[in-house]
């Protein structure tokens, strides 16, 4: 038997400094704190558009060495956004707070990644419409993203409600 989890709810994170992690999520993100927990230094973020009751949890724990990279441990977030233009919007945002790290294709996904303050790395990713997966079905690429010619492709294109199927058995 197996856990019959739908999709991830949410990530937490130890940060160096809670009220500088939060800024920075909220200006990447626009994310609002939908609860703080005093006692041990927390908060918890939402995204604008999310039904959940919080997406990421940052725990202030203060300064400490970062893990070298290729560590043990998490790599990265993915945060999924619903249009190609929104990728292409996101990369900019993140370009203009100085995070932005690389971008790729992986067929599928075409991504945009990015580190916080705490040097955490994520990525943004939108994700073709799946009856377009075709040939990326079983295939992990990492190549060029053309984000403009994806723009030009899969503009108007909607993909986030395709995540969790109505009859998921």
């Amino acid at each position: 038997m197996t856990v019959n989890a739908v999709r991830l709810n949410h990530a937490v994170l130890f940060v160096a400094d809670l009220e500088r992690s939060i800024a920075f999520y909220q200006q990447a993100f626009d994310m609002g704190v939908a609860a703080r927990e005093l006692r041990v230094n927390a908060a918890f973020l939402r995204l604008p558009r999310s039904g959940n009751h919080h997406d990421l949890g940052l725990f202030g724990v203060g300064a400490q060495s970062a893990r070298p990279r290729g560590s043990l441990g998490l790599y990265h977030l993915a945060w999924q956004v619903d249009t190609i233009e929104e990728l292409e919007e996101a990369r900019f945002t993140l370009a203009n707070l100085d995070a932005l790290t690389g971008e790729s294709s992986h067929g599928a996904t075409k991504s945009v990644y990015a580190h916080d303050p705490d040097g955490n790395e994520f990525e943004v990713m939108w994700m073709l419409p799946r009856a377009s997966w075709g040939e990326f079905e079983n295939a992990a690429l990492v190549e060029r993203l053309d984000l403009p010619g994806e723009v030009r492709r899969w503009a108007g294109v909607r993909t986030a409600a395709e995540l969790v199927p109505l009859d998921a058995s």
